[in-house]
């Protein structure tokens, strides 16, 4: 009985050892997995891929709700893959895949296309997937050692040269530069040609000088005529 007892033993030490595993482990991974090919950051048309694990072996899954982490815009995404029948639609913060529940305890698999994925290291997609009857189970926390931890995907650093992209180009009228105005360009007038210039608008077209001219000439007949007339006064008086 001695040996028999010895001999059990190691058998209960490991017992005791698997069973203190299991009270010490950590939370289980996230029950939503997120990959892509292209997790780089400022990558452009990125297909994103995710595996939503089934919770229930009664129910199917008809619903899953992602809220997009910060750098990407909902209208930015589109659907790619999906169970049949299920279609995306667009929410204030991120997006909804939906349609007939897939098959009881079968994953429901999809993917969405991204313009382009942030300059970051990570980022986090908090899930919500609903099932057929009602059950909900939710994927929200950014504590990967959580119990509901949301499923993260890590990005390799930009590659070199890689940009955000930009708004959308301006229109014509705002890109072109203005064109010169007709002040600008046309060479400013000199004093004096100003001045011709409204001496002939008001004085029926001659200028100052030209008056001048005719005043003078008007003066000088008349004293010609003045001279004259007291000189053959005076031939008469003798």
């Amino acid at each position: 009985m001695k040996k028999l007892s010895a001999a059990r033993r190691p058998t209960l030490a490991t017992a005791v050892a698997a069973t203190a595993v299991l009270l010490t482990a950590g939370p289980a991974s996230a029950h939503v997995e997120v990959e892509s090919e292209s997790a780089q950051a400022l990558a452009q048309n990125v297909e994103i891929a995710f595996d939503a694990e089934s919770e229930s072996a009664t129910a199917g899954i008809t619903e899953i709700r992602v809220v997009l982490p910060e750098g990407i815009a909902p209208a930015d995404v589109a659907y790619g893959e999906g169970p049949k029948g299920w279609a995306l639609t667009v929410n204030d913060d991120g997006y909804t895949v939906k349609g007939p529940a897939v098959k009881a305890g079968v994953n429901a698999e999809y993917s969405v296309v991204v313009k382009q994925l942030p300059d970051a290291k990570e980022l986090p997609f908090k899930t919500i997937q609903t099932y057929g009857d009602g059950q909900v189970d939710r994927w929200i926390e950014l504590d990967e050692n959580g119990e509901n931890p949301a499923p993260v995907l890590k990005l390799k650093a930009a590659a070199a040269g890689a940009t955000p992209i930009g708004s959308p180009s301006p229109s014509a009228s705002e890109s072109a530069p203005p064109s010169p105005s007709a002040e600008a360009t046309t060479p400013a007038a000199s004093p004096d040609a100003e001045t011709a210039t409204e001496e002939k608008d008001g004085d029926g077209g001659l200028s100052g000088g030209a008056w001048a001219g005719i005043v003078a000439g008007i003066l000088v007949v008349a004293a010609a005529v003045v001279f004259f007339v007291r000189r053959k006064g005076g031939t008469a008086a003798e």
